[in-house]
C-alpha cells in the first residue's frame, strides 16, 4: 500500500508544499476529483473518511488527469501551474523528486 498511487502522490506534495494536485479519477464507474496538498488527499465531490490511512484514491483507481497548482488553492481563481498532466508524464515527476 505505501506504493500506491495516492500514496506517491501525498509523498510528491509532502515534498512540494508549495503545489497543490487536483486529480480527475475514475472509480469503478464513477469520476471523482482529489485535492491533494502538503501530503493529505480530499475528495472534492464524495465523503472522504475521517481515517488517514484509509485511501481516497483506491488501488485500481484509473487516473484521468492531474493539474498541479500554486499553493494556497483558491477554487475560485486557481493558479496553474500545468493542467491535464497524464499520470506517466506525474510519474516522471514524481521519479525527480525521490517518490
Amino acid at each position: 500500500m505505501n506504493n500506491s498511487i495516492g500514496k506517491r502522490l501525498e509523498q510528491y506534495t509532502s515534498k512540494r508544499p508549495q503545489e497543490v494536485l487536483l486529480v480527475t479519477v475514475t472509480i469503478g464507474d464513477e469520476q471523482d476529483k482529489v485535492a491533494i496538498f502538503k501530503g493529505f488527499s480530499s475528495s472534492l465531490m464524495r465523503p472522504t473518511a475521517f481515517d488517514p490511512e484509509e485511501p481516497v484514491i483506491p488501488d485500481g483507481a484509473t487516473i484521468v488527469s492531474i493539474d498541479r497548482i500554486k499553493s494556497p488553492y483558491n477554487p475560485e481563481a486557481p493558479r496553474y501551474i500545468e493542467r491535464g498532466i497524464s499520470w506517466e508524464a506525474m510519474e516522471a515527476l514524481l521519479l525527480e523528486v525521490g517518490v
